[in-house]
């Protein structure tokens, strides 16, 4: 009888392509995932890994057996799923992630909900990037996700996730007070042709899309500052080094030297939860997208 948890182990390794990175996402140390693959092959009587400089090589019988193993854990959450609708009660451990904004801007409410309406739900939190998210909700690290994209570059998400629509966030301009434009009722981007921008890091959602929307307004962006959170973008925009487009529920606090200006056409993004369609029967998933649409904020 093969054993579940070093198929688990092993079926990691051949996501991930590292036993530390398969040690990670299943939240145990690198030994452990070494000494579930090592029983697995005295179980088989088989060569699953094979060393390869500093890392491992899967072999020909581990990627076969890795093959089965995801067929196997997903019958399993099948079968957890379909166990838990028929019980009825709302329980057992919920992975939930969220992008930064709505980790603070929602969540919080969401959270205060379940523990209030299900405390023997066993609610866990991670802050990610939305594409990290949709990777590990397919995968199955994450039960359930918030993420986010704008309505003019969707995100692709991928088969066998199943998703509902929370609300749609706006995003305005923020500008110096001294900005010619600051007192403005709307602007058009385009019209910021000579101004120098402040974003997230390269490679993020945030940074991709101010650089896509930008080029959509016939603007060769001129990226200058990199900073993650929005309060650091505000405060740099108030002392005058660049403007920002920063969302609406990632706002808290504005400061006095700073304007936030409409942007015409509206640019708008769509915040959604999102989780594997096979996990849909159960009823802790729905509870967390019940208090995730009752949390959600109203944003005019």
């Amino acid at each position: 009888m093969l054993d579940l948890n070093r198929l688990k182990a092993l079926h990691a390794v051949h996501v991930y392509g590292s036993v530390g990175a398969a040690a990670d996402a299943l939240m145990v140390t690198p030994s452990a995932v070494s000494q579930q693959i090592a029983k697995l092959e005295r179980e088989t009587g088989a060569t699953l890994v094979e060393r390869n400089g500093r890392g491992v090589r899967l072999t020909d019988a581990a990627g076969l057996l890795a093959e089965h193993a995801e067929r196997i854990l997903a019958l399993v959450e099948t079968a957890e799923a379909d166990f838990e609708a028929l019980r009825g009660a709302v329980v057992g451990r919920i992975n939930v992630g969220a992008f930064p904004t709505a980790a603070r801007g929602l969540l919080p409410k969401a959270l205060s909900l379940l523990k209030e309406r299900h405390p023997e739900l066993d609610v866990h939190m991670y802050e990610r990037e939305p594409e990290q998210t949709l990777r590990e909700v397919a995968r199955g690290e994450l039960d359930l996700a918030v993420a986010q994209d704008w309505l003019n570059r969707p995100l692709a998400v991928p088969e066998g996730l199943a998703r509902k629509s929370l609300f749609d966030d706006f995003a305005d301009v923020a500008l110096p007070a001294g900005h010619p434009m600051a007192e403005r009722r709307e602007i058009e981007l385009r019209e910021l042709h000579a101004d120098r921008w402040i974003s997230t890091a390269p490679g993020t959602v945030c940074h991709d899309w101010l650089a896509f929307t930008l080029r959509s307004a016939e603007l060769e962006p001129e990226i200058a500052f990199w900073a993650n959170e929005y309060a650091t973008q505000l405060a740099l925009v108030g002392q005058g080094v660049g403007c920002a487009i920063v969302p609406r529920l990632g706002r808290d606090h504005v400061p006095a030297n700073v304007r936030m200006v409409p942007i015409r056409p509206r640019q708008t993004r769509r915040i959604y939860a999102l989780w594997r369609a096979d996990a849909a029967r159960r009823p802790a998933i729905r509870a967390a997208v019940e208090a995730l649409i009752e949390a959600s904020p109203t944003i005019g």
